[in-house]
């Protein structure tokens, strides 16, 4: 959240992002190589964390969240060791609708008046294809830390950046923000595309 491909020089950099979304890619993107991929990254703001809760019967929560930090390193010689760290700041929620919004920022979810961020920090790393990987990290929300695994796709990389789409499905009530199931699913749909900087 060690990786290699069938060549032991090659690596799926986009697996370094380990962790933590759905901008379709004209083309498959090759994985680069870790000699040029290695380094320091910020996470830009093009980046995109879009989420979904289904509602029963159809319909349901659809939003983004404006406001997001984070950075990571892609280790020269093994992936495995790469880190990678991601902070959401909830009070910036976007659904196009303030009473929605407001609800998800009031104490029945996200409580930002005593909880004004959600992290995740990586902790494992595993590779499933060519240009996938699966990536295991802690995420902490409401004062509540849970191990949790996203699946990354590498999306396109050049010299100076590198992006992925990284989907993960997160179960609201460990984080006690299970209000309104089972008319709203238990589950949150996370779908983003996180664009790197290299520094």
């Amino acid at each position: 959240m060690t990786l290699r491909l069938q060549s032991p020089t090659k690596t799926i950099a986009f697996t370094l992002l380990l962790a933590l979304g759905s901008m379709p890619s004209p083309a498959a993107a090759a994985a680069p190589d870790l000699a040029d991929a290695a380094g320091n990254y910020g996470i830009t703001p093009a980046s995109r964390i879009h989420f979904t809760v289904a509602q029963a019967g159809g319909g349901g929560i659809v939003g983004n969240f404006a406001r997001f930090s984070g950075s990571f390193r892609i280790d020269r010689n093994d992936v495995g060791h790469s880190t990678v760290e991601f902070t959401l700041y909830p009070e910036s929620v976007k659904t196009g609708e303030k009473r929605i919004e407001d609800f998800l920022k009031s104490s029945a979810v996200f409580d930002t008046a005593n909880y004004n961020t959600v992290t995740f920090r990586s902790t494992n790393v595993k590779q499933t294809g060519p240009d996938t990987a699966a990536v295991e990290g802690t995420l902490t929300a409401r004062g509540t830390s849970r191990k949790e695994r996203f699946s990354v796709t590498l999306l396109d990389w050049n010299r100076a950046s590198i992006a992925f789409n990284i989907r993960g499905n997160i179960h609201r009530s460990p984080y006690g923000m299970d209000v309104g199931t089972p008319i709203y699913s238990n589950v949150v749909e996370f779908d983003m595309n996180i664009k790197g900087q290299r520094r």
